[in-house]
């Protein structure tokens, strides 16, 4: 097995999550299988439970974890399906130790950071990082370490270079190397890479983040002051986006620099793979590089968190991907839903015409997922008016549930259609809070993960279920404490919408569709999740494509193509 460990410093937030990803691709594009892990300091279990404000997106995988959003990179790059367990976390540690604590696993001998904290954080590494993570489901060849911020992850990765011997582990440094009055500052690189190695970790390479390609004399500087070589310092300049990443770093020679460190040119890796891996490359430079003159696609996105825009980020993402696989430009405006309420027309007119102004000069409009009543019923006016407008609209979990709600109160005539999350016990909940939920435990208790959505009979000229090869059954994954009430269904359904997708059940509504409008569409689940670079999620793809008036267009190719998978037995088309 071998490793990449990706560590940081200078500041927060200089893309090592984007590192880490690139670095995974471009080792597939040799044929090797690879996965991913994220270790993060914090004393959390998981993401579950933090504010999308503080720390940006929850981001679920398949199993239902509730994990750090650069899993989602990691996915998104690297086509994987990770699992919980490949985010680490300190609390998650020593949860861990101290349960085998009480078990008398250490047969009373005092439980100690060194070495059962750095121990067990080995162990987790070494065991997440055999675990097959592609549909192969062949074990890796190896895997990237992201993100190393506390002191007993450093000790445990100081050991583990030892642990997995010579030739098998490498260590990226990412530092910032500020440009002050127009002068490269290689100072904190140096104390950077200074205070890394006195913390023990041996950084092989230094990927210096900037803003702009640096001096020959800065990354010489750099080279002697830290005594690498000079083919060792990456410069990873501002991009314009960051799918380029992975070729910046290809020209710059890391895979040559991984080769001769790891000793690639040692494993036998099989002709097929090899022709997959090469395949890959060329389908991600075709897919990712830059077009000239490409026509413009306006998308609002009317939320809660819009303040952080990384609270959105896989929404953010998906839109990208569906953005190049249509051939648009696209420019997204986050709206805050509270500026379209009447509150805010009284207290702040300005406020309020401008974030209408945005949602009516939009080609399509988002609404996603959220928690809690604030900026609610400022959806329910952008639902109302993509509705009433024929103007394209995607709505996720809680905009699936607005959706729901704006059709009940206005096409329904219930002028008083809420949800149980907002009033409790009200006759007129279209919207109730599930039975297997925890109204006093929040972790770990909402419908979580992957689940499988039935498309209904009669629902053969659904728009998205075209999109997804007119499969019988999909899988989608899911993070929600409240559904639409079974009960106001059939009232729904007469007055036009059209419930295609439940759970195995029948019971449990998981899209929705508005009979006779461009693309009004809702899902319980969170297709973002899933969405890769070169594989869109199907709503959003269709969503963006009927925003850019070219859906029919792009359902066809679809449909058509001849490297695509359309068997009908529950599969969706990959291309």
């Amino acid at each position: 097995m071998k490793y990449v460990l990706v560590s940081g410093g200078v500041i927060s937030g200089i893309g090592k999550g984007i590192i880490a990803s690139s670095s995974g691709l471009l080792l597939k594009t040799l044929g090797l299988k690879v996965t991913a892990i994220k270790i993060d300091p914090y004393l959390n279990i998981d993401a579950g439970t933090m504010s999308p404000k503080e720390h940006g997106e929850c981001f679920v995988l398949k199993d239902g974890g509730e994990s750090d959003l650069d899993l989602g990179n990691y996915e998104r790059y690297l086509s994987l399906n990770l699992t919980k367990e490949s985010n680490i976390t300190t609390g998650k540690i020593y949860n861990h130790v101290l349960s085998e604590e009480r078990k008398g696993t250490y047969l009373g001998k005092t439980v100690q950071v060194v070495p059962h904290i750095t121990d067990a954080i080995q162990n987790s590494i070494e065991r997440v990082a055999k675990v097959p993570a592609d549909d192969s489901g062949e074990e890796p060849d190896g895997g990237t370490v992201g993100d190393i911020e506390s002191m007993p992850f450093v000790e445990a990765l100081n050991q583990f270079r030892q642990r997995a011997g010579k030739g098998n582990f490498v260590n990226i440094h990412v530092s910032y190397v500020p440009v002050i009055h127009g002068e490269e500052k290689s100072k904190p690189t140096q104390h950077s890479i200074r205070g890394a190695l006195q913390a023990g970790l041996i950084p092989d390479f230094i990927a210096c983040r900037c803003e702009r390609p640096l001096a020959t004399d800065t990354i010489q500087k750099i080279a002697r002051s830290c005594h690498r070589e000079v083919e060792q310092v990456l410069t990873v300049r501002d991009m314009k986006t960051v799918y380029e990443v992975p070729l910046l770093l290809e020209q710059q020679g890391l895979l040559n620099l991984f080769t001769g460190a790891l000793q690639l040119d040692k494993l036998a890796i099989s002709p097929a793979r090899v022709e997959k891996g090469a395949e890959l490359w060329q389908l991600w430079n075709k897919t990712v590089l830059p077009k000239q003159h490409l026509d413009q696609v306006d998308i609002a996105i009317v939320g809660k968190y819009v303040e952080t825009h990384d609270a959105y980020l896989s929404v953010v993402k998906s839109l990208e991907h569906s953005a190049m696989r249509c051939n648009k430009a696209l420019r997204i405006n986050f709206v805050d839903a509270e500026h379209l309420e009447d509150s805010t027309q009284e207290s702040d007119p300005t406020k309020h015409d401008k974030a209408w102004s945005v949602v009516h000069s939009a080609n399509g409009v988002v609404i996603p997922g959220g928690f809690g009543e604030r900026g609610v019923e400022g959806m329910i006016k952008a639902a109302n008016w993509t509705r009433t407008n024929q103007v394209p609209m995607l709505g996720i979990c809680l905009g699936m549930q607005v959706a729901v709600i704006e059709a009940a109160r206005n096409l329904c005539g219930n002028k008083n259609a809420t949800s149980e999350e907002f009033k409790s016990h009200s006759k007129d909940s279209v919207i109730i809070f599930m039975p297997e939920g925890s109204r006093t435990e929040k972790g770990g208790t909402m419908r979580l993960g992957s689940r499988p959505t039935h498309f209904q009979p009669g629902s053969e000229r659904s728009k998205l279920r075209a999109l997804y090869g007119y499969a019988d059954v999909i899988e989608e994954r899911h993070r929600h404490r409240y559904e639409v009430n079974p009960d106001h269904v059939e009232r729904l359904e007469q007055a036009g919408l059209d419930f295609i997708g439940k759970d195995d059940t029948g019971n449990r509504m998981e899209i929705v569709e508005l009979k006779d409008h461009p693309w009004y569409v809702g899902v319980q689940f969170h297709p973002e999740y899933q969405s890769k670079v070169l594989d869109p999620s199907r709503p959003y793809l269709g969503f963006l494509a009927a925003s850019a008036g070219c859906l029919d267009q792009i359902t066809q190719e679809l449909l058509q193509d001849t490297n695509g998978i359309l068997n009908g037995g529950g599969e969706s088309i990959h291309f």
